[in-house]
């Protein structure tokens, strides 16, 4: 299972475009691997190329969509490994509570049925923390685990949340009722922040450019756990390579920020844009109040208050990954939009 180096063996990485994907691919490619990605539009194929500086052979490019069957037996054909991230994610989740799940669940499904009849030997599914902490009121006692899983009916549960969710349990059923060779393991990212590769970064960078461009005059007491995009890339990798991974899910999680402790930050380490940062609090009822009309804020609603923590022991006890600070994560992204003139 996975030799060291990827000694040229084939991967698939699907959903190419993405802020994760990119990193993956990047890291798959310095390890030795050839790498086939997945992509909507043929455009998208310069843009990936470009972020991740190979103009050759090594990576090429299929065209395949989650909610159709076309193209999918080609883009397994070879691979030993499939990397599989394609996924929506909106910087504010559907209020329809189904919305994301054709695509999430439906498609997760449609790519592991073609992995499984290609003889794939693993396939590592992009989860997240939200198919483990949603729904679960805030509790700064409590710290989730592997174990546990987002409770999808609860009222306190979002759209995107219960897409994740239910993609992932699908997952694993089909990998239970299935009989095949093939194994699979899950990573669990928190909020993934991190330095963009290019501008294409999407909806991930989108929180840090609202603190840039003085969207926050106040900012609701909330926090969320924060993971460094290259971390989550190694974990990938780490997940195809070592052989007691399978089967499993890993959290891959480092502390989690407040929407204040954003602000402080990033105007200390940004003084051109301190001006900018949060000048105060959001009182919950306000925020409640708000959340009423907005829904960007009714998504935090249910989650005001002690952030919710995990442990990413498994993470580091088996597949060697120690994440980077989160404050360190979250800088990167920062410094990364600033450069590349986003803001």
């Amino acid at each position: 299972m996975g030799d060291a180096g990827g000694s040229g063996d084939l991967v698939l990485v699907t959903g190419a475009r993405g802020f994760i994907a990119k990193h993956v691919i990047r890291e798959a490619l310095a390890r030795g691997y050839r790498v086939r990605g997945t992509i909507r539009r043929p455009e998208a194929e310069a843009e990936v190329r470009a972020a991740v500086g190979e103009p050759g052979p090594r990576l090429s490019f299929v065209h395949a969509e989650l909610l159709a069957d076309d193209g999918w037996p080609e883009a397994m054909q070879g691979c030993r490994y499939v990397l599989h991230l394609a996924s929506a994610f909106p910087l504010v989740a559907p209020v329809e509570r189904d919305a994301l799940v054709p695509v999430a669940r439906d498609g997760t499904l449609r790519v592991l049925r073609a992995a499984a009849d290609a003889g794939v030997e693993r396939t590592v599914l992009t989860s997240s923390c939200a198919a483990i902490w949603a729904g679960h009121p805030p509790d700064p006692t409590r710290v989730l685990t592997e174990a546990d899983w987002a409770i999808t009916d609860s009222p306190r549960t979002d759209s995107y949340s219960r897409s994740k969710a239910l993609a992932e349990r699908a997952a694993w059923n089909f990998l239970h009722g299935t009989p095949t060779s093939m194994s699979l393991v899950s990573i669990n990212p928190s909020f993934v922040m991190g330095p963009p590769l290019d501008r294409g970064v999407q909806s991930s960078a989108d929180l840090v450019l609202m603190f840039l461009r003085g969207r926050y005059p106040l900012v609701p007491n909330w926090g969320v756990e924060i993971v460094d995009v290259r971390d989550v890339a190694a974990a990938h990798l780490a997940a195809l390579e070592t052989p007691a991974a399978a089967g499993r899910r890993f959290i891959v999680s480092d502390s989690a920020l407040t929407l204040s402790d954003m602000g402080r930050i990033l105007g200390r380490e940004f003084p051109q844009f301190r001006k900018k940062m949060p000048k105060g609090a959001l009182p919950d009822f306000l925020t409640r109040l708000l959340g009423r009309v907005d829904p960007g804020v009714r998504q935090i609603v249910p989650d005001l208050g002690p952030p919710k923590r995990t442990s990413s022991q498994a993470a580091r006890e088996v597949l060697g990954i120690q994440c980077r600070p989160a404050e360190e994560a979250l800088t990167a992204m920062a410094r990364g939009v600033i450069e590349l003139g986003m803001v």
